[in-house]
């Protein structure tokens, strides 16, 4: 039956209960006749169509109505950041050494060879399964499969990062281990979360180009920053040492980022967590302090001299309700520093926001005194400045209609020139959303069996070698689903 005809005899039956439930004999005898139904139409049949009612329509319709009011559109008047064509669509199913579900995936670059060497950095789509294995592909056509690593981690791989032109990667994986990789040896590993790492980002300091900050999300409520010195040349026996901070919350935090200030170039790692809608800002700053120290059981003693909180950010400043969405997934734009998108981790259907970053001028604000009544209404009055900012903030908050449930991982990958961004979803849809407008614009089918689970989605520019030697580059999206398809879409 079609959706149109399905709809229209779901309609009738509601019609009909209301008639037979109110005892409007005649006319439900009229209105079977005049619209074909069965005799018995209307009565209860224990199907799921008892549980709708025309109240229960009108309930839910108030309920739309009011989450469409939180939404949040852009004006079509930049035709500069509408979305650009052509887009990739054109689906290309990559043939995996075996069959698992992908967890992660990217284009990254990846040294085969020493330093120095031709051609010693060359960009794979990296893969990372259920399995516990790690696939290279090539990016030219075919996307043969470069290297299988099955050796590399005791679990399944969450996230990973590539450093130094492909020189190093840096893994999580689901025991809680950050793994330093280096070409396929292993050089060194840690386990400093208890349990699930979930998220690995990476900065080179602007300051010094030998040090890098390193950050990982534990899905025991902690997130711990190391700073690695790399030498120059050979350092094939590099560790990644001790944590420099340990920075334990509230929740189990959700997604990570790295972002230097706007103006002064000064280093900020941004933590988003369960059950709240805030953007946690945290000061990143070489110190000759120690950040902890035991306590003679073996358990560190948290310490703010690392990463001390400088400020945060509401994604929800006007909701009532402190845990009515999370941010799950945050990417920063290709050509705005200062501009983020968000996917959040709101039930029924994800919501993508695109945020502008407001960096903390001044140290966190302590509670409000409303002891000292001089002094009540210029806090609530700077409050109220705070809160007006917040919202002004918020760009686009949009509904992707990408349905989701408590157990989803929302993703999204900016598209390259800006003009958009892409999201999974747990239909087997990866869907295109304006960055101008917050609309859905583009939906990727035919490459995921359909009502599947999209985990992840990459997207980016692609160097492709062709066979006569030159270099194409393309734009790309890859997805993996729990289908065990990897896809790349091309245009």
């Amino acid at each position: 039956m079609a959706p149109s005809a399905a709809i229209d005899a779901l309609t009738s039956i509601l019609v009909a209960r209301f008639l037979r439930s109110y005892d409007y004999a005649e006319t439900l005898e009229a209105f079977i006749r005049e619209a074909g139904l069965d005799a018995d139409a209307g009565q209860s049949s224990g199907d799921d169509t008892d549980e709708w009612t025309i109240q229960s329509l009108l309930e839910e319709k108030k309920k739309y109505d009011q989450n469409v009011n939180f939404e949040r559109y852009g004006e079509e008047n930049q035709q500069s950041t509408l979305w650009s064509e052509p887009a990739p669509s054109k689906p290309v199913v990559v043939q995996a050494p075996t069959s698992a579900n992908p967890l992660a995936v990217s284009v990254e670059q990846w040294q085969w060879q020493k330093p120095g060497d031709e051609d010693a950095a060359q960009s794979y789509i990296i893969s990372t399964g259920s399995d516990k294995q790690v696939h290279l592909f090539n990016t030219k056509e075919g996307n043969a499969v470069v290297s299988s690593l099955s050796n590399l981690s005791d679990s399944p791989v969450l996230s990973f990062v590539s450093i130094l032109q492909g020189r190093y990667c840096l893994m999580t994986n689901m025991s809680g281990k950050l793994i330093l990789q280096y070409q396929s040896q292993t050089l060194d590993s840690r386990k400093d979360h208890k349990k699930y790492a979930v998220k690995v980002v990476a900065h080179q300091d602007r300051t010094d180009q030998s040090k890098w900050w390193v950050a990982t999300a534990g899905w025991d409520e902690m997130v711990i920053l190391y700073c690695l010195n790399i030498p120059e040349g050979d350092a094939s026996t590099l560790k990644i040492g001790e944590p420099f901070a340990r920075i334990k919350i509230e929740s189990n935090p959700q997604s990570l980022l790295f972002v230097p200030h706007v103006d002064t170039n000064e280093l900020s790692l941004l933590v988003s967590r369960e059950d709240s809608p805030q953007i946690y800002y945290y000061e990143v700053k070489a110190t000759n302090e120690p950040d902890s120290e035991g306590d003679g059981d073996g358990e560190p003693v948290m310490s703010p001299r690392g990463a001390p909180l400088v400020g945060q950010q509401s994604l929800a400043p006007r909701s009532n309700s402190w845990g009515a969405f999370s941010p799950a997934h945050m990417v920063l734009s290709p050509h705005d520093p200062s501009l983020l998108a968000v996917a959040t981790t709101s039930s029924l259907h994800l919501k993508v926001m695109i945020v502008r970053l407001l960096f903390p001028r001044d140290p966190p604000k302590v509670e409000l005194d409303f002891s000292a009544q001089t002094s009540q209404a210029a806090d609530v009055m700077e409050l109220l400045s705070i809160t007006n900012r917040e919202d002004a903030a918020i760009l686009v908050q949009a509904n992707t209609f990408a349905p989701q449930t408590a157990y989803s991982t929302p993703q999204l990958a900016w598209r390259p020139d800006g003009s958009g961004v892409w999201v999974n979803g747990d239909d087997g849809v990866v869907r295109g959303i304006e960055t101008k407008t917050g609309k859905v614009v583009a939906l990727l089918k035919g490459g995921h069996v359909e009502g599947c689970k999209v985990r992840t989605v990459w997207s980016g520019y692609v160097t492709v070698p062709q066979e006569g030697g030159d270099l194409v580059r393309e734009e790309w999206v890859i997805s993996g689903g729990f289908d065990k398809r990897l896809i790349i879409w091309k245009v």
